[in-house]
């Protein structure tokens, strides 16, 4: 009599690691930074997510109902690790030139230390349907930094005498010209690791300051049709 043959006998399959709630949560933001970041909003799809995630997508849809949410969770950590760090950088400051130069070097750590939430920002920061937590991160950094330029304000023998509401509203102003030249710099230099930062950073100092100290003491090239 043939003996039967053994059943086939399959190895049991690898455990899913166990985590919290709280620590499966920030490994899907992890996850979907990196998918943001990296595809853009509009062709990363759950699935990305959760198979960098190394799980369901099932399991991604229960911390996250939406992509949406998910995005906005994302940005949201974003915005606030950047916010954070802030009120520091400021506060060791001491004049208007320490100042700017702490607010470069605070971008410089972003794109060295967390490249993919500097080109989140930079993919999705002028989107309107996509960019309202990154817009609120904006407006918050318009907001401090025209206080801050504005409580450096000396100006000098032959300026107009300007009310405190009047170099807020200058300020306000000026920011976002610096912002924009900022991003477009550490946006640039994302594609170009080569180049050194301390020439980066050396560069965005200069550039900004040689403009803002002048501005500081308040001197203004005429309008058009003045």
């Amino acid at each position: 009599m043939s003996r039967p043959s053994p059943r086939h006998v399959r190895p049991p399959a690898p455990s899913r690691r166990r985590l919290s709630s709280e620590a499966r949560r920030e490994e899907l933001l992890e996850a979907a930074l990196q998918e943001f970041s990296g595809r853009g909003y509009y062709l990363t799809q759950m699935e990305h997510v959760a198979a960098r995630a190394g799980v369901s997508k099932a399991l991604v849809y229960q911390h996250f109902p939406s992509k949406e949410e998910l995005f906005a969770a994302v940005t949201q950590q974003v915005v606030e690790g950047f916010m954070g760090r802030l009120p520091g950088v400021l506060s060791r400051a001491g004049d208007a030139l320490g100042a700017w130069r702490g607010v470069v070097r605070l971008l410089c750590d972003l794109v060295s230390e967390q490249p993919a939430a500097w080109a989140l920002v930079a993919r999705h920061l002028d989107n309107p349907e996509l960019g309202a937590s990154l817009r609120r991160l904006r407006e918050q950094v318009i907001e401090v930094f025209a206080a801050v330029l504005a409580s450096y304000y000396e100006p000098g023998p032959a300026a107009p005498p300007l009310s405190q509401d009047e170099v807020l509203a200058q300020a306000r102003l000026t920011v976002p010209l610096l912002m924009g030249a900022l991003q477009g710099l550490m946006s640039w230099w994302l594609e170009h690791p080569e180049v050194p930062r301390a020439k980066v950073e050396a560069r965005a100092i200069d550039v900004g300051w040689l403009g803002l100290d002048r501005i500081r003491h308040g001197e203004w090239l005429p309008l058009a049709d003045d």
